[in-house]
């Protein structure tokens, strides 16, 4: 798909099918996951990769939606603050900024194979550290399901370019 296409068709799926998500298809998506850019290119990030079917209620706890589980898939994006970059000048560490990087270049290519994703912030983190079993020092950012859309995009509503660009200074 063009890439402009893309980016116009991508959208916040909340309906799924329960088509399963063929094995090829899942590891494109992660391939193009594992080739995002990040600071320094430490690739500060893991994937887990959950399989809904007979877990529905222990993920629900994490994200409460009844479309959160209805795909075959949801993916965890976590991130591990430790070993991401940190600019020298302010100690900002750019670790979520890799984990959002991360997941757009999963969402897209999801898109592009014709899944559905939709990103979702709104979770229970410590139900996703329990439910993960995650370590110490591992923080999830972000989750999606990753199906095959049983609905249909609407309209896409964004501000115009004026209200989000400047130019050369605030």
């Amino acid at each position: 798909m063009e890439f402009f296409q893309l980016v116009q068709e991508r959208y916040s799926v909340r309906s799924y099918r329960s088509q399963p998500v063929e094995e090829e298809k899942l590891q494109l998506v992660l391939q193009a996951a594992r080739l995002a850019p990040t600071a320094a290119n430490k690739q500060p990030i893991q994937i887990v990769v959950i399989h809904t079917a007979g877990r529905e209620a222990e993920l629900k706890r994490i994200y409460s939606r009844d479309w959160f589980v209805q795909a075959p898939l949801v993916i965890a994006l976590c991130a591990l603050p430790a070993q991401g970059w940190t600019r020298r000048q302010d100690g900002k560490n750019y670790t979520d900024v890799d984990a959002a990087i991360v997941m757009d270049h999963l969402v897209l290519a999801a898109t592009d194979l014709g899944l559905g994703t939709c990103w979702i912030a709104a979770f229970d983190p410590a139900a996703a550290r329990e439910v993960l079993g995650l370590p110490e020092g591992v923080e999830p950012v972000a989750f999606t399901p990753l199906g095959y859309p049983a609905d249909a995009a609407g309209a896409k509503v964004r501000k115009p370019l004026a209200e989000l660009v400047r130019y050369e200074r605030w």
